[in-house]
Protein backbone atom coordinates (compact mmCIF):
# COMPACT_ATOMS: atom_id res chain seq x y z
CA UNK A 1 0.00 0.00 0.00
CA UNK A 2 1.14 3.31 -0.74
CA UNK A 3 0.67 4.98 2.83
CA UNK A 4 3.25 7.09 2.49
CA UNK A 5 2.39 9.00 -0.06
CA UNK A 6 -1.35 8.74 1.11
CA UNK A 7 -0.42 10.51 4.41
CA UNK A 8 1.48 13.24 2.36
CA UNK A 9 -1.48 13.59 0.06
CA UNK A 10 -4.13 14.11 2.40
CA UNK A 11 -2.11 16.36 4.95
CA UNK A 12 -1.37 18.54 2.13
CA UNK A 13 -5.02 18.87 0.86
CA UNK A 14 -6.49 19.12 4.62
CA UNK A 15 -3.88 22.21 5.46
CA UNK A 16 -3.06 23.90 2.13
CA UNK A 17 -6.62 22.64 0.03
CA UNK A 18 -6.29 23.52 -3.75
CA UNK A 19 -3.02 24.40 -5.79
CA UNK A 20 -3.65 27.49 -6.99
CA UNK A 21 -0.58 27.98 -9.35
CA UNK A 22 -1.24 24.74 -11.13
CA UNK A 23 -4.12 23.85 -14.09
CA UNK A 24 -6.27 21.10 -11.89
CA UNK A 25 -6.04 18.11 -13.56
CA UNK A 26 -9.98 17.70 -13.20
CA UNK A 27 -9.86 20.58 -15.37
CA UNK A 28 -7.98 19.02 -18.00
CA UNK A 29 -10.14 15.67 -17.49
CA UNK A 30 -12.68 18.18 -18.05
CA UNK A 31 -11.45 19.61 -21.15
CA UNK A 32 -10.44 16.42 -23.38
CA UNK A 33 -13.80 15.57 -22.21
CA UNK A 34 -15.47 18.23 -23.89
CA UNK A 35 -13.03 18.44 -26.71
CA UNK A 36 -13.86 14.69 -27.50
CA UNK A 37 -17.48 15.56 -27.00
CA UNK A 38 -17.11 18.51 -29.56
CA UNK A 39 -15.69 16.14 -32.38
CA UNK A 40 -16.68 12.61 -31.99
CA UNK A 41 -20.03 12.67 -30.43
CA UNK A 42 -22.52 9.95 -31.38
CA UNK A 43 -25.81 9.10 -29.96
CA UNK A 44 -24.58 5.35 -29.23
CA UNK A 45 -22.78 3.03 -26.39
CA UNK A 46 -20.42 2.41 -28.43
CA UNK A 47 -18.93 5.98 -29.20
CA UNK A 48 -19.23 7.07 -25.30
CA UNK A 49 -16.84 3.42 -24.52
CA UNK A 50 -14.16 5.42 -27.10
CA UNK A 51 -14.49 8.22 -24.70
CA UNK A 52 -14.22 6.81 -21.48
CA UNK A 53 -11.15 4.07 -22.87
CA UNK A 54 -9.48 7.19 -23.74
CA UNK A 55 -9.61 9.65 -21.08
CA UNK A 56 -8.75 6.51 -18.64
CA UNK A 57 -5.68 5.00 -20.78
CA UNK A 58 -4.36 8.50 -21.28
CA UNK A 59 -4.81 9.12 -17.97
CA UNK A 60 -2.92 5.98 -16.73
CA UNK A 61 -0.44 6.52 -19.01
CA UNK A 62 0.51 9.77 -17.47
CA UNK A 63 0.13 9.13 -14.26
CA UNK A 64 1.87 5.90 -14.30
CA UNK A 65 5.18 7.50 -15.94
CA UNK A 66 4.61 10.63 -13.32
CA UNK A 67 4.92 7.92 -10.49
CA UNK A 68 7.74 5.94 -12.13
CA UNK A 69 10.26 9.07 -12.93
CA UNK A 70 8.95 11.01 -9.50
CA UNK A 71 9.42 8.04 -6.81
CA UNK A 72 10.36 10.17 -4.11
CA UNK A 73 6.78 9.69 -1.68
CA UNK A 74 6.72 13.36 -0.45
CA UNK A 75 6.41 14.85 -3.97
CA UNK A 76 4.51 12.03 -5.33
CA UNK A 77 1.95 13.64 -2.29
CA UNK A 78 1.75 16.87 -2.91
CA UNK A 79 0.97 15.90 -6.87
CA UNK A 80 -1.63 13.15 -5.65
CA UNK A 81 -3.36 15.98 -3.06
CA UNK A 82 -5.10 17.59 -6.35
CA UNK A 83 -7.36 14.46 -6.59
CA UNK A 84 -8.24 14.78 -3.08
CA UNK A 85 -11.28 17.45 -2.10
CA UNK A 86 -11.61 17.53 1.80
CA UNK A 87 -10.54 20.96 2.24
CA UNK A 88 -12.33 22.65 -0.73
CA UNK A 89 -15.78 20.50 0.20
CA UNK A 90 -15.57 22.33 3.07
CA UNK A 91 -14.98 25.61 2.53
CA UNK A 92 -17.62 25.22 -0.21
CA UNK A 93 -20.24 24.06 2.15
CA UNK A 94 -19.32 26.18 4.84
CA UNK A 95 -19.82 29.07 2.37
CA UNK A 96 -23.73 28.41 1.83
CA UNK A 97 -24.13 29.52 5.32
CA UNK A 98 -23.59 33.05 4.87
CA UNK A 99 -24.08 32.89 1.10
CA UNK A 100 -26.84 30.57 0.60
CA UNK A 101 -27.35 31.69 -3.55
CA UNK A 102 -23.76 29.74 -4.17
CA UNK A 103 -25.83 26.45 -3.40
CA UNK A 104 -26.57 26.23 -7.72
CA UNK A 105 -22.79 25.88 -7.94
CA UNK A 106 -23.11 22.63 -5.79
CA UNK A 107 -25.99 20.50 -6.40
CA UNK A 108 -27.69 19.83 -9.80
CA UNK A 109 -30.81 20.29 -8.89
CA UNK A 110 -33.01 23.42 -9.49
CA UNK A 111 -31.83 25.80 -7.40
CA UNK A 112 -34.37 29.25 -8.15
CA UNK A 113 -37.15 28.69 -5.87
CA UNK A 114 -35.71 26.65 -2.93
CA UNK A 115 -36.58 27.70 0.76
CA UNK A 116 -34.20 28.08 3.40
CA UNK A 117 -34.47 24.52 4.71
CA UNK A 118 -34.46 23.15 1.17
CA UNK A 119 -30.81 24.82 1.03
CA UNK A 120 -29.23 23.36 3.90
CA UNK A 121 -31.20 20.02 3.31
CA UNK A 122 -28.96 20.40 0.02
CA UNK A 123 -25.96 21.80 1.36
CA UNK A 124 -26.11 18.80 4.03
CA UNK A 125 -26.80 15.84 1.34
CA UNK A 126 -23.93 17.40 -1.20
CA UNK A 127 -22.36 17.36 1.59
CA UNK A 128 -22.47 13.75 2.29
CA UNK A 129 -22.39 12.75 -0.62
CA UNK A 130 -18.98 14.38 -1.86
CA UNK A 131 -17.35 13.15 1.56
CA UNK A 132 -17.44 9.81 -0.26
CA UNK A 133 -16.60 11.09 -4.14
CA UNK A 134 -14.75 13.54 -3.52
CA UNK A 135 -12.67 12.31 -0.61
CA UNK A 136 -13.22 8.75 0.80
CA UNK A 137 -13.07 7.24 -2.36
CA UNK A 138 -9.94 8.99 -3.89
CA UNK A 139 -8.09 8.29 -0.73
CA UNK A 140 -8.57 4.58 -1.14
CA UNK A 141 -7.64 4.47 -4.87
CA UNK A 142 -4.81 6.38 -3.82
CA UNK A 143 -4.07 4.28 -1.15
CA UNK A 144 -4.16 0.96 -2.69
CA UNK A 145 -3.03 1.93 -6.04
CA UNK A 146 -0.39 5.05 -6.14
CA UNK A 147 -0.90 7.97 -8.32
CA UNK A 148 -2.38 5.53 -11.33
CA UNK A 149 -5.21 4.48 -8.75
CA UNK A 150 -6.19 7.98 -7.65
CA UNK A 151 -5.97 9.61 -11.21
CA UNK A 152 -7.82 6.71 -13.00
CA UNK A 153 -11.12 7.40 -10.47
CA UNK A 154 -11.02 10.66 -10.90
CA UNK A 155 -10.98 10.53 -14.97
CA UNK A 156 -13.83 7.92 -14.51
CA UNK A 157 -15.74 10.25 -11.48
CA UNK A 158 -15.40 13.33 -14.18
CA UNK A 159 -16.97 11.40 -16.84
CA UNK A 160 -19.89 10.59 -15.04
CA UNK A 161 -20.43 14.47 -13.75
CA UNK A 162 -20.27 15.40 -17.30
CA UNK A 163 -21.86 12.62 -19.22
CA UNK A 164 -23.31 10.25 -16.97
CA UNK A 165 -26.82 11.76 -16.71
CA UNK A 166 -30.17 10.02 -17.86
CA UNK A 167 -31.76 12.30 -20.34
CA UNK A 168 -31.73 12.53 -24.48
CA UNK A 169 -27.84 13.24 -24.91
CA UNK A 170 -26.73 11.34 -22.76
CA UNK A 171 -28.30 8.42 -21.71
CA UNK A 172 -26.38 6.00 -24.07
CA UNK A 173 -23.39 8.07 -24.84
CA UNK A 174 -22.62 8.08 -21.15
CA UNK A 175 -23.60 4.62 -20.25
CA UNK A 176 -20.41 3.08 -19.50
CA UNK A 177 -18.80 5.86 -17.96
CA UNK A 178 -22.27 6.02 -15.57
CA UNK A 179 -21.84 1.88 -14.71
CA UNK A 180 -17.94 2.30 -14.37
CA UNK A 181 -18.50 5.39 -11.78
CA UNK A 182 -21.08 3.20 -9.72
CA UNK A 183 -18.43 -0.10 -10.02
CA UNK A 184 -15.76 2.29 -8.39
CA UNK A 185 -18.08 3.79 -5.90
CA UNK A 186 -19.17 0.87 -4.51
CA UNK A 187 -16.96 0.34 -1.72
CA UNK A 188 -16.37 3.82 -0.96
CA UNK A 189 -19.55 5.26 -0.32
CA UNK A 190 -19.96 2.50 2.16
CA UNK A 191 -16.84 3.06 3.94
CA UNK A 192 -18.12 6.40 3.95
CA UNK A 193 -21.98 5.74 5.57
CA UNK A 194 -19.81 3.58 8.47
CA UNK A 195 -17.08 6.08 9.16
CA UNK A 196 -19.90 8.90 9.65
CA UNK A 197 -21.83 6.57 12.06
CA UNK A 198 -18.88 5.95 13.53
CA UNK A 199 -17.35 9.65 14.57
CA UNK A 200 -21.13 10.47 15.12
CA UNK A 201 -21.68 7.77 17.71
CA UNK A 202 -24.77 6.66 16.43
CA UNK A 203 -24.11 3.11 16.11
CA UNK A 204 -27.34 2.26 16.65
CA UNK A 205 -28.32 3.39 13.31
CA UNK A 206 -26.41 0.91 11.35
CA UNK A 207 -29.72 -1.11 11.05
CA UNK A 208 -31.54 2.05 9.88
CA UNK A 209 -28.46 2.55 7.44
CA UNK A 210 -28.78 -0.70 5.94
CA UNK A 211 -33.01 -0.64 5.18
CA UNK A 212 -33.08 3.06 4.02
CA UNK A 213 -29.54 3.81 1.86
CA UNK A 214 -31.04 1.19 -0.84
CA UNK A 215 -34.07 3.58 -1.60
CA UNK A 216 -31.64 5.87 -3.34
CA UNK A 217 -31.96 5.91 -7.19
CA UNK A 218 -27.95 6.09 -6.78
CA UNK A 219 -26.59 2.52 -5.64
CA UNK A 220 -24.19 4.27 -3.77
CA UNK A 221 -25.23 7.70 -3.10
CA UNK A 222 -28.12 6.58 -0.78
CA UNK A 223 -25.68 5.28 2.15
CA UNK A 224 -23.70 8.37 3.05
CA UNK A 225 -26.61 10.61 2.61
CA UNK A 226 -28.43 8.41 5.03
CA UNK A 227 -26.13 7.56 7.50
CA UNK A 228 -25.53 11.62 7.80
CA UNK A 229 -29.87 11.65 7.89
CA UNK A 230 -28.96 9.73 10.92
CA UNK A 231 -26.04 11.10 12.75
CA UNK A 232 -28.48 13.93 13.16
CA UNK A 233 -31.00 13.41 13.23
CA UNK A 234 -33.29 14.58 10.61
CA UNK A 235 -34.56 14.11 7.14
CA UNK A 236 -32.78 14.36 4.14
CA UNK A 237 -33.59 13.12 0.72
CA UNK A 238 -37.40 13.78 -0.14
CA UNK A 239 -39.18 15.25 -3.91
CA UNK A 240 -37.01 17.34 -5.78
CA UNK A 241 -37.37 19.47 -8.98
CA UNK A 242 -34.37 18.65 -11.61
CA UNK A 243 -34.67 20.53 -14.49
CA UNK A 244 -38.12 21.35 -13.93
CA UNK A 245 -39.15 18.51 -13.06
CA UNK A 246 -40.10 16.66 -9.72
CA UNK A 247 -38.62 13.79 -8.84
CA UNK A 248 -40.24 12.18 -6.25
CA UNK A 249 -37.40 10.47 -3.97
CA UNK A 250 -38.50 8.59 -0.62
CA UNK A 251 -36.82 10.32 2.71
CA UNK A 252 -33.77 9.31 4.09
CA UNK A 253 -33.64 9.49 8.10
CA UNK A 254 -36.06 9.75 10.53
CA UNK A 255 -35.45 13.19 12.63
CA UNK A 256 -37.30 16.41 11.27
CA UNK A 257 -38.22 17.76 7.65
CA UNK A 258 -37.32 21.14 8.45
CA UNK A 259 -33.32 22.31 8.34
CA UNK A 260 -31.19 25.14 9.05
CA UNK A 261 -27.96 26.45 9.15
CA UNK A 262 -27.29 24.58 12.31
CA UNK A 263 -27.16 21.45 10.84
CA UNK A 264 -25.16 22.60 7.80
CA UNK A 265 -22.45 23.23 11.14
CA UNK A 266 -23.34 20.11 12.58
CA UNK A 267 -22.40 17.99 9.43
CA UNK A 268 -19.40 20.09 8.78
CA UNK A 269 -17.98 19.00 12.46
CA UNK A 270 -17.72 15.65 11.54
CA UNK A 271 -14.82 16.41 9.02
CA UNK A 272 -12.22 16.86 11.50
CA UNK A 273 -13.15 13.69 13.27
CA UNK A 274 -12.86 11.69 9.64
CA UNK A 275 -9.68 13.48 9.38
CA UNK A 276 -8.20 12.31 12.92
CA UNK A 277 -9.96 8.57 12.46
CA UNK A 278 -7.83 8.32 9.05
CA UNK A 279 -4.53 9.90 10.13
CA UNK A 280 -4.15 7.73 12.99
CA UNK A 281 -5.46 5.17 10.35
CA UNK A 282 -2.52 5.38 8.10
CA UNK A 283 0.69 6.11 10.99
CA UNK A 284 -0.42 3.13 12.42
CA UNK A 285 -0.26 1.86 8.96
CA UNK A 286 3.24 3.32 8.46
CA UNK A 287 4.54 2.49 11.39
Amino acid sequence: MYCETALTAYLVDMIFGEIPFIRHPVVLMGDFIKWFEKHFYKDSVSRGFVLFIALTSLTFTISFYIAFFIQNVWIQGIIASTALASNMLYRSVREIISAPEKIKYLVSRDTEKLTESEICRAAVETYAENLSDGVIAPFLYLLLFGLPGVFVYKAVNTLDSMVGYRNSRYERFGKISARADDILNFIPARITAFLIIAVSGSVAGIIKLFKQAGGHSSPNAGWPITAMALALNIKLGGPTSYFGKIKDKPFFGTGREELNTDDIIRALSFQWRIDLLLLILLAACII
